[in-house]
């Protein structure tokens, strides 16, 4: 018997509009959760988090984009906190920090209070599938579906509910995670609404990048 969990990545206010790496799309992505939890059934609902203390070479003056990156979601400051639009009670007290004291992309990196990992977390609930969501698409999105996939889950992400930083790197963040097994749902509220089943969208074998994230 199956059971679903919708995972919600990193929807902070350092990933918004705003904030220390804004992502575009990131605030209509926070308004939007709710109102899709709530509209759809899953067995249980988590969040995850960037939660840095001192991340080392994570974070940097100077940083690449690529391995390392300005400040941000640091613990104790507004820019790691949930945005406003998301009400992160949908998680119940399931939320995962990830990157305390090195980087984290994925939310499988990441622990509870309790010190009980996603993976752990998810098994003990006897889920079977995740759909996931969030910011951002390319980065920690990816990381966490494909980890998802990689431990045995049947993995879906919800493009149009996720928001991403570059044309380039979400092309890329899409062949990597089919190529890892990861079912890509894409932008097709029309079809969705005219859909027999109406708790789900319609899936698509690929995506184009032009319909990813909600901007």
């Amino acid at each position: 018997m199956s059971a679903k969990a919708l995972i919600v990545v990193d929807v902070q206010n350092d990933f918004c509009e705003g904030g220390a790496l804004a992502v575009d799309g990131g605030a209509a992505v926070a308004a939007a959760v709710n109102d899709f939890v709530n509209s759809h059934e899953y067995d249980a609902v988590v969040a995850t988090r960037d939660f840095h203390i001192d991340p080392g070479a994570h974070f940097s003056e100077t940083p690449d984009f690529v391995d390392s990156w300005p400040i941000h979601c640091v613990v104790g400051t507004a820019g790691a906190e949930f945005h406003p639009a998301f009400d992160a009670s949908v998680a119940g007290s399931a939320i995962f920090s990830k990157g305390a004291y090195s980087a984290a992309y994925s939310g499988f990196e990441g622990a509870a209070e309790d010190g009980t990992t996603l993976e752990d977390w998810l098994r003990a609930h006897k889920i079977t599938d995740v759909d996931v969501i969030g910011i951002a698409t390319d980065h920690c999105v990816k990381a966490t579906a494909i980890d998802a996939a990689r431990a045995g889950f049947a993995t879906t992400v919800l493009l149009p509910f996720t928001a991403g930083v570059s044309t380039a790197t979400i092309e890329s963040a899409l062949v990597q995670m089919q190529e890892a097994g990861v079912q890509l749902i894409g932008r097709d509220e029309a079809s969705s609404e005219e859909d027999s089943n109406a708790g789900e969208l319609p899936r698509e074998s690929s995506v184009d990048v032009s319909d990813v994230g909600i901007h």
